[in-house]
């Protein structure tokens, strides 16, 4: 390694992303230095993938440190949580006011907000990017969403930028907010992304498991979806795992054990929504399928007790598919408009000025929920920027009134032959909810008020008014007080 600083960005952690990010940011001319706490793996990496490029190895913390340029920008590719504390704890003696940490794991929004403020205590600057598109992504270009410390972003605008994805000559990265803003919007995207699997998933089964298609016919189904509305990277790959066969000539999808795993995003995000109050039903639902799906030794023996609906008569296999496409694009929508309707909270919450149609653009390349009407989405805030929910944009209202029998249908035939939809039956029910002024909620505060005294308000006095009811003549005037989540 050299005596003088020569690379313009230093890169911890040489797992898959991290080798990938590198070996991308090397290409569009970035000079790089990296490390890894198993050294060894620093050299096997330059004699491997980096073999015949510029990059730097370094053996310790402090040669990475070295071979960078002032301000030194070190971007932390390592395991979240614990891991990434303790290699800001390792940096932060080792560099000087103004140098910059870059978190681009997957970590938390609480941590980047904590470790924000800490490193800035020490005179440095910190910035917590979330990085999507996984090890494709990675290498020839992610979307990149970063936040923390705003007087970081002009130092590493250009690089990030560079190798970001580019949709129409706009690169897939923007300056997203202060502290945990950008590892928030990241985790969004993520519990969208769990939406758009399961949504897709509930399709796959209903075209198997109703209708008998075969993996060859459906493959054919998601490939006639991709090239319209239904156009995204998910049905995309779908399709082409409809189509995998192994050397045998046996689909792969049907050897796979149905058991889904998840890292936690999804599961942060329907946590961040009750924590907020924002109805993400559907990726709840989403996160929640996947817990069911890890009870298979339970499910395998539930389902020599449990009865299920009678076999359905014959289905109209065109007709049913049709309505399924309108189904799982209606779902979809709900699936955004709900992934929105939190990043608006969180704005509210943690005084965030987020630009809902900048993050669109981020989304529309390199990421794993880029899908056509992203494009959509930005339109629709250009043209209403204090938009409440996207569901009422003209595009996308119009969108599921058009979809709305084919999604009902979709749901009343699945549920009568039993097969399971949480995602696409909870975004109808999201929508039915969501387009009426009046509800049934009255019942459940009279309710609260008759056993808990918890007060309710009425239609004829203003907001913020509270009355109680001795409902049954025996109880007092002392009431508990009411409070919204």
């Amino acid at each position: 390694m050299s005596n003088h600083p020569t690379a313009d960005i230093g890169v911890i952690g040489l797992a898959v992303m991290g080798q990938n990010l590198v070996l991308n940011m090397n290409d569009r001319g970035f000079s790089v230095a990296v490390y890894n706490r198993t050294v060894s793996k620093v050299a096997d990496f330059i004699a491997g993938p980096a073999s015949g490029t510029s990059i730097e190895g370094a053996n310790s913390l402090a040669e990475l440190v070295a071979a960078l340029k002032r301000p030194r920008r070190v971007m932390l590719m390592v395991k979240a949580g614990a891991p990434t504390d303790q290699t800001i704890l390792d940096l932060i003696p080792l560099l000087e006011p103004g140098d910059i940490i870059i978190d681009g794991g997957n970590s938390n929004y609480h941590d980047t907000i904590r470790r924000t403020r800490e490193v800035e205590a020490h005179g440095l600057r910190f910035i917590g990017t979330g990085v999507s598109g996984g090890e494709e992504g990675a290498r020839t270009g992610p979307s990149i969403m970063p936040g923390g410390s705003p007087e970081a972003w002009p130092h590493v605008k250009h690089i990030l930028q560079s190798v970001a994805a580019k949709v129409g000559g706009s690169s897939c990265c923007e300056w997203i907010g202060p502290n945990g803003a950008g590892h928030f919007v990241k985790m969004v995207h993520n519990g969208i992304e769990y939406g758009d699997m399961q949504i897709i998933a509930e399709s796959y089964h209903i075209m198997k498991e109703l209708l008998g298609l075969s993996n060859q016919e459906m493959y054919e189904v998601y490939a006639r979806w991709n090239t319209g509305t239904l156009d995204s990277y998910l049905i995309q790959i779908t399709r082409d795992i409809l189509a995998y066969q192994d050397k045998k000539g046996e689909s792969t999808l049907d050897t796979i054990l149905d058991s889904a795993g998840q890292k936690g995003t999804g599961k942060w995000t329907a946590i961040a929504a009750l924590d907020t109050g924002i109805p993400l039903t559907l990726i709840g639902e989403a996160v929640f399928a996947r817990f069911l799906s890890s009870l298979t030794t339970e499910r395998a023996r539930a389902e020599k007790v449990l009865s299920g609906p009678p076999p359905a008569h014959k289905h109209d296999r065109t007709a049913l598919v049709r309505d399924l496409h309108e189904a799982v694009y209606a779902s979809k929508i709900m699936s955004y408009a709900q992934g929105y309707m939190l990043l608006r909270a969180a704005a509210d919450t943690y005084d965030w000025p987020l630009n809902y149609g900048s993050i669109a653009l981020m989304w529309r390349g390199g990421c794993i929920i880029r899908s056509a009407f992203l494009g959509k989405i930005k339109q629709a805030f250009d043209s209403e920027a204090g938009m409440e929910s996207l569901l009422v944009a003209p595009y996308f209202s119009k969108a599921l009134s058009e979809a709305q029998g084919a999604w009902r249908r979709t749901v009343a035939t699945a549920t009568m032959s039993g097969i399971p939809i949480p995602a696409i039956s909870s975004a109808l029910s999201f929508y039915d909810g969501y387009r009426r002024a009046r509800g049934p909620a009255n019942l459940i505060q009279a309710q609260r008020d008759y056993f808990g005294a918890h007060t309710y308000e009425r239609l004829d006095h203003a907001r913020g008014n509270f009355f109680h009811t001795d409902w049954t003549g025996s109880g007092g005037p002392v009431t508990a007080g009411s409070y919204q989540a």
